[in-house]
Parts: C-alpha cells; structure tokens; sequence
C-alpha cells in the first residue's frame, strides 16, 4: 500500500510541473500578441505562416501575427501584426514572409524605411512581398533538368553537307 501511495504522489507532482509549464508557456505567448500597436499587410501567399509567429526586424523578435484572413475584395492575405509600443515603423517599410530555415517555419520580417513619418495603429504596410513555396520551386528545378535532358530531334538530323547527293 506504500509503494502505491509513494508513485500517486510523485504522479501528482509530475503533473502540477507541467501544469506550470503549460501555464507559464500559454500566457507568455498570449501577452506578446496582446501588448502593442497593430498593423497590418496584405500579401499573394502567406504558406506556413500562423497567428503566433513571429515578426522580426534586424533578427530581432518585436511582435507576433495576431490575425490572418482574407480580403474579399482582392482575394489577397491579410495579415494583423502586433508591434511592441517601442518600435515606431516609418510609412515606407515593408514587410516580407520568410523562413528561419530550408525546415523552420516562416515569420514575418520587417524592413524599416527612411519616411519621417510613422505608422500609426491600424495602418496598411503598403510594401510587401510574399511567401516563397519551397514545394513550386523544386518541383520547377526538377521539371526543368527533365526537359533539359530529353533529346533534341533536330541535333540527330544530318547535316545536308554530310551526306552528298547522288
């Protein structure tokens, strides 16, 4: 009966350590979408990008996207951000999707631009560019060698000086 107490406790511990874990996980990633300013871009592709994942400027985390849906007008993207207060983006910057690796997911990348004037809370970045999809491009690579090494009819022709007519 003691044995059985004993692994009910340390169960119970275990699960109070992950509780914790779970807790402190969730209401960190919740507070670094709510704190801030937003923004927001339109982009063509926004593949492997998710509300949560990052925004970057310089490498540097300084929100996440809050929001993704679409443009029933233009059919586009749209992508909410959510800046720290702290950083004040000019009226020209743009923003891209890119990968943290040829594997990782994909975060948005702010490339701040030489206006005098900033964005203010709930304006466009009107300067965007897309999600690259990795799957079009090696599909594009592959396809394109295969055409390449297909042979060409007209280099097996002879040549008219080759053979002389009789």
């Amino acid at each position: 009966m003691r044995h059985n107490l004993l692994e009910a406790i340390i169960g119970a511990v275990v699960l109070m350590i992950a509780g914790f874990f779970f807790v402190t996980a969730y209401s960190t990633n919740q507070k670094s979408i709510v704190d801030g300013y937003s923004l927001y871009a339109q982009f063509e592709r926004v593949d492997g990008l998710n509300v949560g994942s990052d925004v970057k400027m310089s490498g540097v985390k300084v929100g996440a996207v809050s929001k993704l849906e679409i443009n029933p007008k233009t059919y586009q993207a749209r992508v909410t951000i959510t800046l720290q207060p702290a950083i004040r983006l000019p009226q020209d910057s743009s923003a891209e999707i890119t990968s943290e690796s040829l594997l990782g997911g994909k975060y948005v990348a702010l490339v701040p631009g030489g206006s005098e004037a900033f964005l203010k809370s709930n304006e466009e970045i009107v300067y965007t560019q897309s999600s690259v999809s990795f799957e079009s491009l090696i599909s594009k690579f592959l396809f394109s060698q295969s055409s390449e090494s297909k042979p060409n009819d007209s280099k097996h022709e002879p040549k008219l000086s080759e053979h002389p007519i009789s």
